[in-house]
């Protein structure tokens, strides 16, 4: 008899909800972010009290960032600025321990 695990699907906006909860649960903010005249940046930025400052790209579970949206990340990355990508409860776990571990 074979076992097949099951991913459960997550969309983005459930994934939001629940990241914004989680940040204000170990004493950050989660700011939905857009940046008129500049595409492709992460939905969610993050801030740490003490001065961390992370983004969120949030992605229904599965799916991946865009080409410009990879541009994007790896450019603040290359600032220094960690950019998580979320699409299921576990890669949100993992943010969360990561931002925590800071």
């Amino acid at each position: 008899m074979r076992v097949l695990l099951t991913i459960e699907t997550m969309n983005e906006k459930l994934l939001e909800k629940k990241l914004a909860v989680a940040v204000k649960r170990i004493g950050g903010m989660s700011f939905k972010w857009t940046s008129p005249g500049f595409t492709g940046v992460p939905d969610r930025m993050i801030l740490m009290q003490g001065g961390g400052a992370f983004f969120a790209e949030i992605k229904t579970t599965g799916e991946k960032p865009s080409p410009r949206q990879q541009v994007v990340h790896r450019l603040l990355e290359g600032l220094g600025f960690r950019v998580f990508i979320i699409d299921s409860q576990e890669t949100l776990n993992n943010c969360i321990d990561a931002i925590r571990s800071k």
